[in-house]
């Protein structure tokens, strides 16, 4: 990207990806053959192409004059502006590319990132006895006797997973305690949070940093927001204020 960038002559350069449905999202329609970007069409009804905006961006300083000093959306004020003066490229992501803005889009792409590790033969992936399918472990993490971890689960720096714990198809962040024979799945544990003794936390439950659920406590989905104590089960997904 960087050589497409110094080669083009712009003044930007944005990645762009193909998508199946592109009236999901802003379209770039662009000159195919240069890259050069014609205009932006926010989720059109119509096809006008199938390109959209990768999230990626290689700027000249010359941008920053652009910028106001005011909340600025570069994508919807300065690039147009650029745009227009043909003064902006994109080039086509040659790899995969995946929306995870969402929770359960990001523990989907989890599972797709785990899954390319595995068709590498990647050593990043853990092993063992207590390791089902694809399971990255970070080396600072402790993890007890008796557990059974996978599929498709990411435990971060310095977690503490005590004996007899169940995972699978979860992302537990840096510094989270879970104890014994704590169930998690399809969730997402925020950093330095606690999961209590023989506590269940299932069904797209997303917690934030520094969330203590007590023990036995069951979790049936929702998003509890950062620095609180979950003390009674959650019976349906909402949203722990």
């Amino acid at each position: 990207m960087i050589e497409f960038h110094k080669t083009h002559g712009g003044e930007a350069s944005i990645m762009v990806t193909k998508v199946d449905e592109p009236s999901k999202y802003g379209v770039v329609v662009m000159e195919e053959s240069t890259g050069q970007v014609e205009r932006f069409v926010e989720k059109p009804k119509l096809f006008v192409g199938n390109k959209i905006n990768a999230g990626i961006y290689l700027l000249n300083p010359s941008v920053l004059d652009r910028i106001e000093l005011r909340p600025t959306s570069i994508e919807k004020e300065v690039f147009p502006k650029i745009a227009a003066e043909k003064k902006l490229y994109a080039m086509v992501l040659p790899g995969f590319w995946m929306d995870i803005g969402q929770p359960r889009d990001y523990i989907t792409g989890l599972r797709l990132y785990l899954d390319s590790l595995r068709k590498k033969s990647s050593p990043k992936l853990a092993s063992g006895s207590h390791i089902i399918g694809n399971v990255l472990v970070d080396e600072t993490a402790k993890i007890g006797d008796g557990c059974l971890i996978g599929p498709d689960v990411a435990i971060g720096p310095g977690c503490v997973v005590e004996s007899g714990v169940r995972l699978s198809r979860c992302t537990v962040m840096r510094g989270v305690r879970i104890k014994k024979h704590a169930c998690i799945s399809s969730s997402i544990i925020g950093w330095h949070s606690t999961i209590g003794q023989w506590a269940r936390v299932e069904n797209m439950t997303i917690l934030g940093e520094d969330v203590h659920v007590g023990d036995e406590v069951y979790s049936n989905g929702g998003v509890v927001l950062p620095t609180k104590e979950i003390k009674s089960s959650i019976l349906k997904p909402e949203i722990v204020m």
